[in-house]
């Protein structure tokens, strides 16, 4: 318990202190978050309904692993101040009417489609919603940009959240950086290396205000359960097998998705124009090893069904599988401060335990987005 208690503190003062951060805006906030029912994204509109001089405007279609039954634990101010646009980026028309009724002053562009495995099965949504998608919102935050008055316009900003999937495949050493090249190696990794490659584009050219981040593998609680952490959670509790892609031995950097809101709000105001900034948790840890911390984790939550590693199985590897990820988070510190806050296996801990006390969002949100836990990405 003691563990939780300082990772709800360390939440609570990371909150406070990035009201600080919207002290040089010349009026009171207005931030669209595209994504905003999202894991992530629904993180950060968290985050930022905390602040009572912030409007938020959450523009998200409402897809399958969107959710917003966390606005019921949120108090009636911060309720007021949050603006639902339920708007498909790859409608342009709506795309633009959304971005001017909005008027924002910053932009988090975190909306994507990010399953892997569903980009293998069905890589149409990903390159309509990850790059013609990236794309409206870019002309249409172009066009906002240039009629705003130009103490508002020197203001300005746009953020595009990425992934260290980019860059494709690590090998035993290195890790990646802002000078790595990009190297996709899936679907869903193509289309975010080109919506990167877009929004540099329009800086460059059309010279909006943007910054872009790459970040490596978030977890934490509110995540729909078809990725790893909650799918070995919840088959574990089922007494299903727990499928282990390959030998288990893929390398990911875990980053606690409270540390990845602390980074994405300071590049966003404070990181420099044009720049990119790799995000990741010093949380490197093969699949094996999550999988073996989580059935550890739940044999002392839940001895009598113990031990569940014994439900781990081996299953055929994901096509064009990356081995490792990894990541260098030296700009960002050095140039915004910028750490990790959480260690892993303590944010682990909160997050299972998280995720058992949730299990009736589990099944409900399971049954909106029509997934019941089968094997996804599968090439036939």
């Amino acid at each position: 318990m003691a563990d939780l208690m300082s990772l709800d503190m360390r939440s609570k003062i990371a909150a406070d202190s990035s009201n600080d951060l919207f002290n040089n805006y010349p009026e009171s906030p207005r931030v669209l978050v595209t994504g905003g029912a999202g894991f992530i994204g629904g993180a950060m509109v968290r985050r930022l309904l905390r602040q009572a001089d912030v409007q938020v405007f959450n523009l998200d279609k409402l897809g399958y692993a969107s959710d917003l039954t966390w606005l019921n634990q949120l108090d009636s101010d911060a309720r007021e101040r949050h603006h639902l646009l339920r708007i498909n980026l790859t409608d342009q028309k709506s795309t633009r009417e959304a971005v001017l009724s909005a008027d924002p002053n910053l932009v988090l562009h975190l909306a994507a489609e990010s399953h892997v495995d569903r980009s293998i099965a069905g890589p149409t949504v990903f390159i309509e919603s990850n790059i013609i998608g990236t794309f409206n919102l870019l002309q249409a935050v172009l066009n906002h940009w240039q009629q705003l008055p130009q103490k508002r316009q020197q203001h300005f900003r746009l953020h595009h959240i990425s992934t260290d999937e980019v860059f494709g495949s690590l090998g035993e050493n290195g890790r990646f950086s802002e000078t790595t090249p990009y190297y996709p190696r899936s679907p869903y990794a193509a289309s975010k290396a080109a919506s990167d490659h877009i929004v540099r584009a329009w800086y460059h050219t059309y010279g909006l205000p943007v910054v872009i981040s790459n970040c490596s593998n978030n977890f934490g609680p509110w995540q729909f359960p078809d990725k790893l952490i909650p799918v070995v959670i919840l088959k574990a509790l089922a007494g299903e097998s727990i499928p282990l892609y390959g030998n288990g031995t893929n390398v990911r950097d875990w980053l606690y998705v409270e540390d990845h809101v602390d980074a994405l709000l300071l590049a966003a105001t404070r990181g420099r124009l044009g720049t990119s900034y790799c995000v990741g948790g010093y949380g490197e840890r093969s699949n094996r090893q999550v999988v073996e911390v989580i059935c550890a984790l739940l044999d002392r939550f839940h001895p009598d069904s113990a031990p569940h590693g014994r439900l781990i199985t081996h299953v055929p590897d994901r096509p064009g599988h990356d081995h490792r990820y990894a990541i260098d988070p030296a700009r960002i510190a050095a140039e915004l401060g910028w750490k990790p806050r959480h260690h892993f296996e303590a944010a682990l801990e909160t997050t299972v335990r998280w995720y058992l006390e949730h299990l009736a969002w589990c099944q409900h949100v399971k049954k909106s987005g029509e997934y019941f836990g089968e094997r996804l990405g599968l090439v036939t």
